[in-house]
């Protein structure tokens, strides 16, 4: 009887050392799902330029810099990051050129475990507008890479929109130029500046030429609208002139509006 009893218990032992084993890998194959280790470097966050007012995207402008932030995760130490820009099928304008940009950061701060990646990336002032393809590469000492990319407009940091500028006048009378301008810096002042394209001046006619500088209402402002009135003489000789506006920011930077004006004789 005895005997038997045991042979139960013995029994009962081996299900409840079995359901211990069984319930052991179960809480290792948790542990091991929830905690991985990973084998190589990870990008746990990639920031540049800032966001938009016009979504959530990031921004940039022509003639300043990218500001570029990646925080990464790495068990073996880094050995390089590197960075690569380039344009998506850009029309290049007058004055601009193509831009692209590559460049291989090894520097000590970042050969390390778990270094933060903080650059700032020269845009050129002619580089041309529109939308670019942003790719980070992290690679290891033990050659594991990982890689993170993103899209960024680069701007203009002068923009003009509602474009309205009267093509004709009768001199003695005034003509009426408008728009609105956007300028991240601020602007600085605006230049208006008309000539003649080789009008001869007649009898009782006077040679006229204008230039002039507007900044009382538009100085340091980032979103203003440009209205005036301008004079033209009434000696002034008829024919076609060519007037030209520059805005000029207080970095420096200028966008400039090409007109033809017609000054008629009444």
């Amino acid at each position: 009887m005895m005997t038997k009893t045991k042979q139960l218990f013995d029994l009962a032992n081996l299900k409840l050392l079995a359901m211990a084993l069984v319930l052991f890998s179960v809480m290792v194959a948790c542990d091991d799902d929830e905690d991985p280790t990973p084998e190589g470097p990870e990008i746990m966050s990639f920031e540049y330029g800032r966001g938009s007012d016009h979504g959530s995207g990031s921004v940039a402008y022509k003639g300043s810099d990218i500001h570029m932030e990646a925080e990464i995760n790495a068990p073996a130490n880094v050995s390089s990051i590197s960075i690569e820009i380039h344009g998506h099928d850009l029309t290049v304008g007058e004055g601009e050129e193509e831009w692209e940009f590559s460049k291989t950061f090894t520097d000590e701060k970042y050969r390390v475990k778990n270094p933060e990646f903080h650059e700032h990336i020269d845009v050129p002032a002619n580089a041309p507008a529109g939308e670019y393809h942003i790719t980070i590469t992290v690679v290891d000492e033990l050659g594991n890479e990982v890689e993170s990319e993103g899209h960024i407009d680069i701007l203009s940091p002068i923009t003009v929109s509602d474009i309205s500028i009267d093509e004709s006048v009768a001199r003695g009378n005034d003509f009426h130029a408008e728009f609105m301008i956007n300028a991240v810096h601020g602007v600085h002042h605006i230049i208006v500046d008309i000539h003649a394209h080789g009008i001869s001046v007649g009898e009782g006619e006077v040679e006229w030429d204008f230039e002039a500088e507007f900044e009382e209402g538009y100085h340091g402002e980032t979103e203003v609208e440009f209205h005036e009135h301008i004079d033209v003489p009434a000696t002034a000789p008829a024919g076609e002139y060519h007037m030209e506006i520059t805005i000029e920011d207080e970095e420096g930077n200028t966008s400039v509006i090409d007109r033809h004006l017609e000054v008629s004789a009444s």
